[in-house]
């Protein structure tokens, strides 16, 4: 069984921090980017998830708005697993790169929570893994029904304690986390 721990960053590209001006979007990059400091001080393995969007959408592959928000850019070494869907699971390297590392336990942040943030909660721990969602390292935008504020604060509350057998979410601010 994987018991080891690993940081991952989703989807925290410039076109959703800078170009639809996500909620606290700043904020947030500055928390991950603490984050990424005390787990790359401990060695703890960190993955980023960079969504591949298509032709005209604000994540289109190899466009400005596509790139990993450079205060939070990959170290060297560190990859970057694309995805074309809200799951990062679905059809990427992801569990092949987790495995390799010993992987059990996500450490959760980026963007789009009710979309990437919430997929990929729920599927990891189907999957066999225990995730901690970090409260105060995601973000979104404004839906039609609700604000990003709503958004994220329904989601740190639904997600909190969802199971699949043994393995669990929980949720917890960055202050807490711990590697």
């Amino acid at each position: 069984m994987n018991s080891g721990t690993a940081l991952l960053v989703i989807d925290v590209q410039v076109g959703i921090i800078d170009g639809l001006h996500a909620f606290k979007g700043e904020e947030v990059v500055e928390t991950i980017n603490g984050l990424l400091s005390k787990a790359r001080s401990a060695g703890v393995p960190v993955l980023y998830i960079q969504h591949d969007g298509d032709s005209g959408h604000v994540l289109e592959t190899n466009s400005p708005g596509w790139k990993i928000h450079p205060a939070i850019a990959p170290a060297e070494g560190e990859p970057v697993v694309r995805k074309r869907a809200s799951d990062s699971f679905f059809e990427t390297s992801l569990a092949r790169e987790l495995d390799t590392r010993g992987i059990g336990h996500l450490v959760v942040t980026g963007c789009a929570t009710q979309y990437c943030i919430d997929t990929i909660c729920r599927r990891a721990v189907s999957l066999g893994y225990d995730v901690t969602l970090v409260s105060d390292a995601h973000t979104t935008v404004d839906d039609d029904n609700l604000s990003a504020s709503q958004i994220i604060k329904h989601h740190n509350s639904l997600l909190d304690g969802f199971d699949a057998g043994e393995h669990a979410v929980s949720v917890k601010p960055a202050e807490s986390v711990r590697f």
